[in-house]
């Protein structure tokens, strides 16, 4: 599953240099290369990329100002239950130009599910630290 470092990302019209940390296996099909913004220490970025018939661990957000989640090439889902119990599921799908981006907040539930391969982003504001997440199925 390895690929060619990102050298900038462009999210909200914005396009900002990153600075690739690591490549960390998430779990079996799962990948997550991390990097920071070149000159902004208030976020960082995940680059996730999952096989398909493989899906992220079912996270809980215990603690960070808001996580965004979006999607970039493959197809599948992401499927969030929002700390009111309330289930959001989003479609992603590059063939049908299907990129859904969703806000995370503390108390919620997330994961995404793949269909094909999938890449999807992950923007965490502060930057992850350990803990943020508690894996309650992987």
């Amino acid at each position: 599953m390895t690929e060619s470092k990102l050298e900038f990302f462009e999210s909200g019209g914005q396009t900002r240099k990153t600075l690739f940390i690591e490549t960390l296996q998430v779990k079996t099909g799962v990948e997550c290369d991390v990097y920071s913004f070149d000159g902004d220490s208030t976020k960082d970025l995940g680059i996730i990329r999952i096989q398909p018939g493989n899906k992220t661990p079912l996270q809980k957000v215990l603690f960070g100002d808001k996580t965004i989640e979006g999607h970039i090439s493959g197809k599948g889902k992401l499927v969030i239950k929002r700390s009111n119990g309330l289930i959001e599921t989003y479609e992603a799908d590059e063939a049908t130009n299907t990129h859904p981006v969703a806000t995370v907040m503390i108390g919620d539930t997330m994961q995404w599910i793949a269909d094909s391969d999938l890449k999807v982003y992950e923007v965490c504001y502060p930057p992850y630290k350990d803990g943020r997440y508690e894996n309650i199925e992987q």
